[in-house]
């Protein structure tokens, strides 16, 4: 299957949400379909600005509460994969020493049936703590939310640095 039109991301979502019933992948607000909490790509955005600004407060348990009891954090600067809440909070606790900032500089949102996603490319800026110097590190991300116990969670966060040099083609 290919991953341009959606149609594997929307398979993937609907699985790991239990629902077979999905709207347009293209559609940038879903339909209310009975059983699915209302999605649109605002509340996608939201769902980002909520992850940011809890970088931005410097408390990696606010970050990791963010997180589903079962999510998979596979991050930027780590090998490690996290799988549980202390793992990543752990992760976090680390990496913020580093002040993130995040900026959005490509990106996608599908919508499904309590589940969404949002992938693309993004930098990262991090702050030396001794030096003050910053970095900026380019990355490729995804996000999958879903919707359970009656609020949006991060399911899945993978982020990886971009290649040192991509090929042309």
């Amino acid at each position: 299957m290919k991953w341009g039109n959606g149609v594997f991301l929307s398979a993937t979502l609907a699985m790991v949400a239990g629902c077979t019933n999905l709207p347009p992948v293209n559609d940038t607000s879903a339909p209310v379909v009975a059983g699915c909490a209302p999605i649109t790509t605002e509340v996608v955005d939201a769902q980002f600005q909520r992850f940011t600004d809890a970088w931005a407060t410097g408390d990696a348990e606010r970050v990791a509460d963010l997180f589903a009891p079962d999510a998979v954090l596979l991050a930027t600067v780590s090998n490690t994969p996290r799988t549980t809440r202390e793992a990543i909070a752990d992760y976090f606790e680390h990496f913020l020493v580093g002040k993130p900032v995040a900026r959005i500089d490509t990106g996608a949102i599908r919508l499904g049936c309590n589940s969404a996603a949002r992938f693309g490319t993004w930098t990262i800026t991090l702050t030396d703590a001794a030096t003050g110097a910053r970095t900026e590190v380019p990355a490729r991300y995804t996000f999958i939310y879903k919707f359970q116990n009656g609020q949006w969670w991060i399911d899945h966060l993978h982020s990886s640095k971009m290649p040192e040099s991509a090929p042309t083609h």
